[in-house]
């Protein structure tokens, strides 16, 4: 930091539940203040939403280090306070993350906070929840319900597909009927997905031209009538192609009505969170993230294991 210059106040919170929760702080904190960036950790309390409002007015930034679901549990305290988000992945599949092209290695993405600008991102948001990666009915909210936090943190993205093996042999097609752009139709599905973000599901592609500041929602329905098909339908869904299947419907919208014959839980990065009916709008540039201009985010690696969703 440069002589006279006053270091910004960070506060800075981690979830120790993450899977990495336990990496040491040491370097990451060395690397914020060589880069004027002084962090601040308040110990006791672990809800991070209320530790953000409280802490407020006396910072200049938050810093979460976790994965996509502390990111979620933040997001309210976020766009209330108006404070720009310094993401240290952390957490199992880091889709936020990967979206904004962070680098996975904690110090390097600490440097990068010191170093970019934050940027306007948007959120989801369904019956008022905020998420920023995507929204499932169906298969992936019995998937969420089903995959623990010790399960993840132990198996990472292996733990996700132990779980859709053993879900997948009791989900079962349901009727959803969609109102959006002055249409109303009814459907029959296994899953409905909602997307804010480019990624999700520790490998999947919401949609092949997505970002998180395009100011749209991405819907697809997998229509399909044998899980097996599902397994065709993976390099499509790690591609973000899957909407050029036959059964496979998929659209652009700012705002969508999912009803359900019966209550259905609704996953929103990976923790579930309402029920059906659901109303999902978007709300563009809710929220400020440091990260790369998005000419200048580069292509990241996804994990060896996904999921078919």
């Amino acid at each position: 930091m440069s002589a006279g210059r006053q270091a910004r106040r960070a506060l800075l919170l981690v979830n120790p539940n993450a899977r990495n929760g336990g990496f040491s702080l040491d370097a990451v904190r060395d690397t914020l203040r060589q880069g004027g960036i002084e962090p601040f950790e308040p110990k006791g309390d672990p809800d991070c939403t209320a530790v953000i409002k409280r802490h407020a007015e006396g910072s200049d930034l938050v810093i979460l280090g976790g994965g996509d679901g502390t990111l979620n549990a933040a997001a309210p305290a976020l766009v209330e306070t108006g404070l720009p988000l310094g993401i240290l992945p952390l957490g199992t599949a880091n889709d936020l993350a990967r979206s904004l092209g962070l680098p996975s290695d904690p110090v390097a993405a600490a440097s990068l906070i010191a170093t970019e600008e934050a940027r306007p991102v948007d959120l989801g948001c369904v019956n008022g929840h905020y998420y920023f990666n995507v929204a499932s009915i169906g298969f992936s909210a019995e998937l969420a319900g089903d995959l623990t936090a010790e399960s993840k943190k132990k198996w990472g993205t292996v733990g996700y597909g132990i779980a859709a093996m053993r879900v997948l042999r009791r989900v079962r097609p349901f009727t959803v009927y969609l109102e959006h752009d002055g249409q109303t139709e009814t459907i029959t599905t296994i899953q409905v997905s909602v997307g804010n973000g480019r990624h999700y599901g520790g490998g999947m592609t919401v949609e092949e031209t997505a970002t998180v500041d395009d100011g749209k929602l991405d819907f697809y329905s997998l229509e399909v009538k044998h899980w097996w098909r599902l397994l065709a339908l993976l390099p499509a869904l790690r591609r973000g192609t899957q909407g050029k299947a036959a059964d496979v419907r998929a659209f652009h919208t700012t705002e969508i009505v999912v009803k359900t014959k019966k209550p259905r839980p609704v996953n929103t990065d990976g923790e579930l969170s309402t029920y059906t009916p659901a109303h999902f709008k978007v709300c563009p540039k809710a929220v400020r993230i440091f990260a790369p201009e998005a000419s200048q985010r580069p292509g990241v690696a996804r994990p060896t294991f996904t999921l078919p969703f």
